[in-house]
């Protein structure tokens, strides 16, 4: 792989290495052939998409059954219209059924940018969770990205994966080795610990370089995998610190800012929790992608300002 990668490319060759290593392998579109960057699945395999149209509840439901029939189905489209347009037929149809279908969140958070609410998911996550059975990831960099899709299809049972619609670089090093529910640390530090999702734990990362050039050390913990997640790992990793700081561009009620909360509590730590993300009962604003995450704080230099506030409090 380049260094910088579209996860959806990522995805159509994970698909076509699984089907030339003789998985049967069918991915179902609603008219989202572009968006799901499938060209070249459909050249080498023009017989095994499925297409139903600006239809995704019978997308949904074609891969359940498609499923059923002992197909491994993945469907491709948009975050926003897989989440709100075909909910009932996911919790009925794939979750409830236990279906062994793929689902791919394509161009989430506000990858979407100007054309706003309308196309921006950032319930996703919430909704997911509030499903019992379905495993939930959230990949941060291309390597990231493809060991989760290759993980997901091997797996029995229903996924869901929020994949981000830009292209990222690289953040993990060659050996990294994804397991399914451990956290990783990224950076280590002890003043704040930021825990971030999917692409903004870029944003992350580089607020932690420059909170350490001014002599402020930040974790950064990439919480890639929602459910499984080790939960005992999370809490060792936020142990030992009064300052944790969740990122995420996804509202902060039912995401990982939730999470996180979730497992201060069980464990009854006593730090303080800064959630950053869409605020409650807001949409993210209208805009390209540093204008958007700017509003929100969630860019590096909103966390940087979040980051140094805590520790000044601590200080005065």
């Amino acid at each position: 792989m380049s260094n910088s990668e579209h996860f959806a490319n990522i995805m159509v060759q994970c698909f076509i290495e699984a089907v030339n290593n003789g998985v049967d392998l069918v991915p179902v579109v609603a008219d989202s052939t572009s968006t799901a960057k499938i060209k070249p699945f459909i050249e080498a395999f023009p017989d095994r998409l499925v297409n139903v149209g600006i239809a995704e509840q019978v997308m949904v439901g074609t891969a359940a059954g498609l499923a059923l029939a002992g197909k491994v189905a993945v469907t491709c489209n948009a975050a926003p219209f897989l989440i709100s347009r075909s909910n009932e037929q996911v919790k009925v149809d794939v979750c409830y059924n236990n279906t062994n279908v793929k689902l791919f969140g394509l161009n989430s958070g506000a990858s979407y940018g100007p054309l706003a609410s309308t196309h921006h998911s950032i319930d996703d996550i919430s909704v997911m969770r509030g499903f019992g059975n379905i495993k939930i990831f959230a990949p941060s960099c291309p390597i990231e990205c493809k060991q989760i899709i290759e993980y997901a299809i091997a797996e029995q049972g229903p996924v869901y994966i929020r994949m981000d619609g830009k292209a990222l670089p690289q953040l993990h090093s060659v050996d990294y080795n994804f397991v399914a529910g451990e956290p990783s640390l990224l950076r280590n530090g002890k003043r704040v610990v930021i825990c971030a999702m999917g692409s903004v734990v870029h944003e992350a990362v580089d607020a932690a370089d420059i909170l350490k050039s001014q002599g402020i050390e930040a974790a950064v913990v990439n919480v890639s995998s929602i459910r499984p997640l080790n939960r005992c790992a999370l809490a060792n990793m936020l142990d030992g610190t009064k300052h944790v700081v969740s990122v995420e561009e996804h509202n902060i009620n039912g995401g990982l800012g939730s999470v996180v909360a979730e497992v201060m509590a069980e464990q009854g730590m006593t730090a303080k929790l800064v959630r950053l993300g869409v605020q409650d009962g807001c949409y993210a604003a209208a805009g390209n992608r540093p204008y958007t995450r700017k509003m929100l704080s969630i860019d590096s230099a909103g966390i940087v300002n979040v980051c140094q506030q805590l520790v000044n409090q601590t200080s005065a």
